[in-house]
């Protein structure tokens, strides 16, 4: 790489660094502040809310990276400018696109982070912070049980124990689920235990009584009262004790290569069919794109124009703007992908556009360079 290639490129790497590290944190703790809101009124600890918000943390900054890409190249680019040292460099013969190469550059290197991140680090910190989830939500759910008082996990659902037995038995249990004033029930039993199941905890009854009450089922007709008497019950507490309590898994949480190639299980265990599974897949794919693409627009925008007293204000705007259109046709990409899946090839075209608006600006920015040459020339012969 030659000389000057290597000075702009420094100069672009360090005011990347520092961008990044003033995004990350700014996300970051926007992020961790909301996290340990929710968690603290969970009863979690300090430490639980730290890890929760460093498996975030992955996620953060490959969001962040494209971002601080443009404002390195924008920044430097007019900072350069600022102290005459692009002037030097184009009256030396450098044109735009030459002038460019550092910045392309710059973009790859920080496409090759945002790739391994997509497609390494946040898949594994979404599992991660999935399977953690799941087990705060059955902690949770321990917390209601509490003998000799009446326990309120969520509204309408009103629990109470009369003892808790040294092996772990609830004693008399009384459990009402009114979430639905048309179809109520209350359960009582002599004994139950708290498992583990798929989806959350459970809560398996023994010897005892479920009265359910439908109202307003059909019109004119009185409400019904029905009672069942049972040996063993097994109810599904975990949706009910707390809203934290997984569905099922996310897209987001598996590799890239298997959404491409979705087998039998992903798809059982989040309920996706293979093309969105596959849409997911190309959405990762597409987003380190946006890394070089946003620093070229940063350095292309910027220019555009000569020098002038009052500063390149205008060209800053229309850099932001440029960034805003291609983040604003991503963001509608990833919506229309949403709907039709089979529509994922659109996922591509914010990074072409932006790339193409990129060359535009380019284009322009040296065509005056190039008049300025054929008059230079014309007088000579003259």
């Amino acid at each position: 790489m030659p000389r000057i290639d290597r000075y702009m490129l420094s100069q672009f790497l360090t005011l990347f660094g520092f961008f990044a590290l003033v995004l990350v944190s700014v996300y970051w703790i926007n992020r961790a502040v909301q996290l340990f809101e929710q968690l603290i009124q969970d009863g979690q600890t300090a430490l639980v809310v730290l890890e929760f918000t460093a498996l975030t943390l992955p996620l953060v900054i490959s969001l962040v990276l494209p971002v601080a890409a443009f404002a390195a190249a924008a920044y430097g680019t007019n900072r350069l400018a600022g102290e005459s040292e692009l002037v030097a460099m184009q009256e030396a013969g450098l044109s735009p696109w030459r002038l460019a190469r550092p910045v392309l550059v710059l973009g790859l290197i920080v496409g090759l982070m945002v790739a391994g991140l997509v497609h390494g680090l946040v898949p594994m910190a979404r599992a991660e912070l999935a399977d953690r989830q799941a087990e705060i939500a059955e902690n949770v759910t321990a917390r209601f049980l509490r003998a000799g008082s009446f326990q309120y996990p969520a509204e309408g659902v009103t629990l109470f124990i009369r003892d808790i037995a040294p092996d772990g038995r609830l004693l008399d249990l009384f459990l009402e689920d009114a979430r639905n004033p048309a179809d109520q029930t209350v359960y009582t039993a002599e004994q139950a235990l708290v498992l583990r199941g798929e989806t959350g905890p459970v809560l398996v009854m023994v010897r005892g009584m479920a009265q359910n009450l439908r109202t307003g089922t059909v019109p004119g007709q009185p409400p019904r009262l029905s009672v069942t008497r049972f040996a063993e019950l097994t109810h599904d507490v975990g949706g009910m004790f707390t809203a934290s309590a997984r569905k099922g898994r996310d897209l987001r949480d598996y590799s890239t290569r298997r959404l491409l190639s979705p087998d039998a299980d992903l798809l059982a265990a989040t309920g996706a069919s293979p093309a969105r599974a596959q849409a997911e897949g190309h959405e990762r794919l597409a987003q380190p794109l946006s890394a070089p693409v946003a620093a070229l627009l940063g350095f292309s925008m910027l220019m555009l124009g000569g020098f002038s007293r009052f500063g390149v204000w205008r060209q800053v705007i229309g850099a932001v703007v440029a960034l805003l259109a291609v983040q604003i046709l991503g963001t509608a990409a990833a919506s229309r992908t949403a709907e039709d899946p089979s529509l994922w090839p659109v996922l591509y075209a914010p990074p072409v556009i932006g790339a193409a608006m990129a060359a535009m600006a380019l284009w322009v920015a040296s065509r005056p360079r190039r008049r300025h040459r054929r008059r230079r020339g014309a007088g000579g012969a003259a």
